[in-house]
């Protein structure tokens, strides 16, 4: 029924908190779990990082917040359900649980698909640097993209066209995105 819009009701025992009285007496710092779960990735790094004792469990904690913020996702509630992120936060999400893991993941061939799609232009920046981090661990990299700036930092682009639809799909150039500033017949090469 997806032409109808979705219902959301409030829980009428927790009042849309998700966790009953006693949970919610338990405090960390000062926050119960619904308030923990309410903060930001950004306000969470910053909530974790100045407690006291900074213990084993509360380390990894932050490296994985920090994975999160470095793929450009700091606006992120830790609580939000994951049928509200768009196409590009999840794949974000899941590019962070890469870096997490480090070079113990093997050697894996990611795809992306318009992974820049509503970035603010430091968010790229932080995408573009975890893309990086994911290639210097071993991994490669495929990305569907037309912005020009993750275009010039390519290592090979593959230029589609020459138009879109019926008159796409033919192969216009594959080289450097320096070589592809010389291709007449590439819109792509006009603008990189």
């Amino acid at each position: 029924m997806q032409f109808m819009a979705d219902i959301r009701l409030e829980c009428e025992a927790c009042k849309g908190k998700r966790f009953k009285d006693e949970v919610l007496e338990v405090n960390y710092n000062g926050k119960n779990i619904y308030e923990v779960l309410e903060l930001t990735v950004d306000e969470a790094i910053e909530f974790f990082g100045s407690a006291k004792k900074l213990t084993t469990p509360e380390n990894r904690l932050l490296g994985k917040l920090k994975c999160l913020a470095d793929v450009g996702l700091g606006y992120i509630h830790l609580g939000q359900s994951s049928s509200t992120l768009s196409g590009g936060e999840a794949q974000r999400i899941k590019l962070a649980s890469f870096l997490t893991k480090g070079s113990t993941a093997g050697n894996i061939l990611f795809i992306f698909d318009e992974p820049t799609t509503g970035l603010h232009f430091h968010d790229i920046n932080k995408l573009l640097k975890s893309f990086d981090a994911l290639i210097a661990q071993g991994h490669s990299i495929i990305v569907i993209e037309h912005n020009t700036d993750v275009i010039r930092c390519a290592d090979w682009v593959i230029d589609l066209g020459a138009e879109g639809g019926d008159k796409g799909g033919h192969l216009i150039f594959e080289g450097t995105p320096e070589d592809l500033k010389k291709c007449k017949n590439s819109y792509t090469g006009e603008y990189i």
